[in-house]
């Protein structure tokens, strides 16, 4: 694991603080804050000059909150450290039997490693692939495999009206659009949406397609390759896409643990931050999207993740433009599109019936986090009070 440590660390900071050094920002950005139906005692926010390493400002910098959506910076930071920019997840066409001629004697099977973009045109490639190498009768079927990942469909902590709303069910092989029968049913529907793609290309395949498991001794016969995990954590964290954090999650965990599940990506997680300097006291990582009741964070974590991704030559220019840029990207498109902000704010926001977040950039000069929680919190009234701190910021 490659880590470099973050070169400056956060000044400590109580419930409180307002530096003598910068009074007048420090008390507008607190002024900023002050928002109806949210409780002083569950809002956190922290600024922090890049420059200096100066804390402009806190409130409850260490208490332990829920950081919704947040929670993906995380993620993202440890899986450009982990993985690298460059890292692509993979399917494959595989065959269990023997060819004859024209002729596939025994099964094909479509093996998935957790590719959260995975889509038909991909499949219509890797059916061309496959004819291509003359192949036109598959004397047996097709079988999705997903057992890259673990069986666990949903978030550890999720409510149950999550899953298929706000996430596909976590499974290894994953078809963009592709209709499928409970959650358990995306392997055999990627089966037999590829079965459909071979048909169409003149393949006959005698065999109903479901799910399976392929042996090790298969032949890889074809195989797809996604975007850049550069690319891939633009829509994690600009656009707040949790099934692409859940994926990346369980495969930090494939590849460091070689077990790939939340759980065990969680603690490469952990790790990393650990590794980076970031202080992990009131943090807790349940799943990759934040939308666990377990999750937990601090304002002082996000903005020392958000430091160490800035410090980090080798991630930095990834990792901030996976941020989503307001009035211009992804969850700010249609925030603070004014000036001073739009255009030189990136950020991250997160939402969810009890967390309001929002943890980013502003200009060059300041990294700043905002938590809200609530029972539930008013996340309009939060989000006001949040864009009135980053203005004050921007301004600055």
């Amino acid at each position: 694991m490659v880590v470099l440590a973050v070169a400056l660390a956060l000044p400590a900071a109580s419930a409180s603080t307002a530096p003598a050094s910068a009074p007048g920002l420090a008390g507008a950005l607190e002024q900023a804050l002050r928002t109806t139906g949210v409780a002083p005692d569950r809002t956190a926010a922290i600024a922090v000059d890049l420059r200096t390493g100066e804390t402009v400002y806190g409130k409850n910098v260490s208490r332990s909150l829920l950081p919704a959506s947040a929670e993906k910076l995380a993620v993202s930071l440890t899986a450009l450290r982990v993985l690298g920019p460059h890292f692509r997840f993979r399917t494959e066409v595989v065959g269990v039997g023997a060819r004859s001629g024209h002729v596939w004697h025994g099964n094909l099977g479509l093996v998935g490693y957790g590719d959260p973009t995975l889509t038909r045109a991909d499949l219509d490639r890797l059916a061309r692939r496959f004819a291509a190498t003359g192949i036109r009768r598959i004397a047996g079927r097709v079988f999705g495999d997903d057992t890259h990942f673990d069986t666990r469909r949903d978030g550890l902590g999720w409510k149950r009206s999550y899953l298929g709303i706000e996430s596909p069910p976590l499974s290894a092989l994953a078809v963009a659009g592709l209709p499928f029968a409970g959650a358990n049913g995306s392997a055999a529907a990627a089966a037999r949406a590829l079965t459909e793609a071979l048909e169409q290309r003149g393949i006959a395949v005698s065999g109903r397609p479901g799910s399976g498991r392929a042996p090790a001794q298969s032949l890889t016969i074809a195989f797809d390759l996604s975007e850049q995990l550069s690319r891939i954590v633009r829509r994690m964290n600009a656009d707040s896409d949790n099934f692409v954090a859940e994926m990346v999650l369980k495969e930090l965990g494939s590849t460091v643990e070689t077990r790939g599940s939340s759980a065990a990506g969680a603690r490469v997680v952990r790790a990393t931050l650990a590794d980076a300097g970031v202080p992990l006291a009131g943090v807790r990582i349940a799943d990759g999207s934040g939308l666990s009741r377990f999750d937990r964070s601090t304002v002082r974590a996000l903005a020392e993740i958000l430091r160490a991704g800035v410090a980090d030559p080798s991630i930095r220019d990834v990792f901030v433009s996976s941020l989503a840029v307001a009035g211009v990207s992804g969850t700010l498109k249609a925030r603070l599109d004014v000036r001073p902000t739009r255009g030189r704010v990136r950020a991250k926001t997160g939402t969810t019936n009890r967390a309001s977040a929002l943890a980013g950039l502003a200009g060059s000069r300041y990294v700043f986090a905002i938590l809200h929680n609530g029972s539930p919190v008013p996340y309009w009234t939060a989000r006001v009070a949040q864009d009135r701190f980053v203005t004050v910021l921007a301004r600055s």
